[in-house]
Formats: structure tokens, C-alpha cells, sequence
């Protein structure tokens, strides 16, 4: 009987898998808070984790280093969210330089996010955890 890791895992990969690539994109904003004319970049994490959910068990994002590696599903090759995903960030009050980033925003959100991708963190760590008492037989 071969097990399923998609089923045994749950949510949990993917949301850990995009939970990283949300922190990358929130650093961004803030390492170009001072940057003029920069506009401040997110991506509805629920909408894009449904989406995620909704490929096949068999779809798995490759990384590529080399232009004639296969592409994944978004057609990068990178497993990355892609810029159709990310949206623009509404300032609520914008700089008079077209920068759109509130870093004091994006410091929350960047917090939060990292709770977030801990707790995914520590889900999926009981999923491994409780896979490895039953292969045991404990």
C-alpha cells in the first residue's frame, strides 16, 4: 500500500511552501521603502493556497537551472508564485515620490507572516511525527 504524502500532509506543505515565498516578497517591499516610485507588492495568500490545492496530487514545482528544464505549472520552472499572483498594494497614504510601501505595514504584516509560517512549520512537523509513530507500530 503506498501512502499518499499529498493526503498525509495536508494543506500544510503548500501553505508552508508559499508562507516563505510571502516573506520574500514582504522583505522586498521593505528593503525598497525609500526606493521613489516603488510600488509595494502582495498576494492574497488564500486565494493562491486554493489554487495551489486544487492541482492534481501529481503536480509537483520543480526548480530549474537551466533553460531547457521542464516548467512547472505556472510556466517558470521555479515553483514560484508568479506575477499574475502578486498584487498591488492600496496605500493608505502615499509618499509624494510614488513609493506606495508603508514600512510600518509591512513590518506587521511581515510578523504575522512569520507566525503564520511557524504554526504551518509546527503542523506539519506533528503530520511527519505522527507518520513515524506508525511506521514504528507505537
Amino acid at each position: 500500500m503506498a501512502i499518499s504524502f499529498s493526503d498525509a500532509l495536508g494543506v500544510h506543505e503548500q501553505a508552508l511552501v508559499l508562507r516563505s515565498q510571502r516573506t520574500q516578497i514582504i522583505a522586498t517591499n521593505i528593503a525598497n521603502s525609500d526606493t521613489p516610485g516603488y510600488k509595494a507588492r502582495d498576494m492574497d495568500f488564500a486565494s493562491v493556497l486554493r489554487d495551489r490545492m486544487g492541482m492534481s496530487a501529481d503536480t509537483v514545482s520543480l526548480r530549474t537551472t537551466n533553460s531547457r528544464h521542464i516548467k512547472d505549472q505556472n510556466g517558470t520552472g521555479t515553483g514560484m508564485v508568479n506575477e499574475d499572483t502578486l498584487l498591488y498594494r492600496t496605500p493608505l497614504q502615499p509618499s509624494l515620490d510614488g513609493n506606495t510601501v508603508d514600512e510600518q505595514l509591512e513590518n506587521a504584516n511581515f510578523a504575522r507572516n512569520a507566525l503564520e509560517h511557524q504554526a504551518s512549520f509546527q503542523f506539519l512537523n506533528g503530520k511527519f511525527t505522527g507518520m513515524m509513530k506508525a511506521l514504528r507500530g507505537e
